[in-house]
């Protein structure tokens, strides 16, 4: 029997298992709870739907969900036999994506652009890891996409958070907006809108606008400890470190239930809190790190998370285990593990050791290459930020004003004016 998805693309299973498929694709889409629960439903439904159980392999490749990803690629390739040539395409995309070869999946979207799901999966977002670091090559794959999408709320969503990365934060802003009218829920427009008030000094109307969302359209949000670690971005920016504490007791304090977003939104918080400018009494990153699988900091699957594992472990001042992290990642087939990850782990571990001068001169040699890692600008920049206080304690004044000076250029940012105001106190007094 045939039916159609979300934007009309016909899939071959019985009408329940259509609907309930439908159901957790847009709880995906939305960025809320629920996707897995309700595509295993629709497998359960009919068990011969092909494009259920793909979906089911990559939810459990990409969100770490309990799945038995061999069995369910098994049985995707078996029952897209009986299926359309579109859906074939999709079993083999995925098939072929989780094996580590990506091409397939995107000469699929060059063949049939409105899969959203695979687009999704294509672009590295707050979902997905997508299939490229190059952000020229993720914005190439959302614009060849636009014709079949026309002013659909989810790809608004999608195309605003581009636009941001892209620093045309008007238009992004724009996007958001309209998308988040249609659809309220809509995580990847809050996302996007999120990085917009934040990469332009909008400190105070993009918390307030936050905390609205967290609490309301947004609470069944996956991600919520994501956008819970905005909204701190906010408070440190606005030098409210007493909300930045409340924010963390409240939203950001690990649990086993958070699975890699305590290593990426709790950890790198506490570190930035602890960098901080007349900060004190910061929790410790050990309840962070207790909540982490410690092969993450090992061996860590992705640059993105090896830069986050540097950051708990700098923090934790663990000089041992920035040590192990580097020679794993030295001896990783990634070239960006090798010629970013690793050495970002040896300047970490100078900073531990007391080279801070080095530690200094070791993250500037890396900045031209860190966007190499993934992730969006506002998670990099707390390489920058280590920066600054490796030169802080090395007494390179003057550098350290420089660096926070072009930051300064960038938005305006209290806190940043706590970090020149010390540098140039240093200063002062080494005159």
């Amino acid at each position: 029997m045939l039916d159609v998805d979300r934007y009309g693309l016909a899939l071959t299973a019985g009408a329940d298992a259509v609907a309930a498929y439908n159901r957790g694709i847009g709880h995906l889409l939305r960025l809320e709870r629920g996707a897995v629960e309700a595509v295993a439903s629709a497998v359960a439904l009919d068990p011969t739907f092909a494009l259920g159980h793909a979906a089911l392999a990559l939810l459990g490749h990409e969100f770490c969900a309990p799945v038995d990803i061999a069995s369910r690629l098994r049985d995707a390739r078996l029952h897209a036999r009986r299926s359309t040539e579109r859906e074939r395409s999709h079993v083999h995309a995925v098939d072929r994506h989780l094996a580590g070869d990506s091409a397939p999946l995107v000469r699929h979207l060059e063949r049939h652009p409105a899969d959203a799901l695979l687009l999704s999966v294509a672009v590295p977002t707050i979902a997905f890891t997508g299939v490229t670091t190059v952000p020229k090559q993720a914005w190439r794959i959302v614009e060849q996409c636009a014709p079949a999408y026309g002013n659909d709320w989810w790809y608004a969503g999608l195309l605003a958070f581009m636009r941001q990365e892209q620093g045309l934060f008007d238009e992004a802003m724009d996007l958001s907006r309209a998308s988040l009218a249609a659809e309220p829920a809509a995580g990847h427009s809050a996302h996007a809108r999120a990085h917009a008030h934040y990469e332009t000094g909008d400190h105070v109307a993009g918390l307030a606008w936050m905390d609205d969302w967290i609490t309301g359209d947004g609470a069944r949000a996956d991600s919520l400890t994501h956008f819970s670690w905005h909204a701190a971005l906010h408070e440190l920016s606005t030098g409210d470190l007493d909300a930045v504490r409340r924010r963390y007791d409240a939203q950001l304090r690990p649990t086993p239930d958070m699975g890699c977003r305590s290593l990426v939104d709790s950890g790198s918080l506490l570190w930035r809190w602890a960098l901080t400018p007349g900060s004190g009494a910061v929790p410790g990153i050990d309840e962070v790190l207790a909540q982490v699988d410690e092969r993450l900091l090992r061996c860590p699957p992705t640059p993105f998370m090896g830069l986050h594992a540097a950051v708990a472990l700098c923090a934790a001042e663990d000089a041992s285990g920035l040590a192990t992290l580097a020679r794993s990642c030295a001896g990783h087939d990634d070239p960006t593990q090798v010629e970013v990850t690793a050495p970002l782990a040896r300047a970490m571990r100078r900073l531990v050791l007391g080279e801070a001068s080095a530690a200094a001169d070791d993250l500037a040699a890396l900045t031209p290459r860190l966007w190499r890692v993934g992730g969006s600008d506002a998670q990099r920049e707390v390489v920058e930020e280590t920066r600054i206080c490796a030169l802080l304690r090395a007494g390179r004044y003057d550098d350290a004003v420089a660096l926070v000076d072009r930051r300064l250029d960038r938005r305006h940012c209290r806190r940043d004016e706590w970090f020149r105001a010390e540098a140039t106190s240093g200063t002062a007094l080494a005159g």
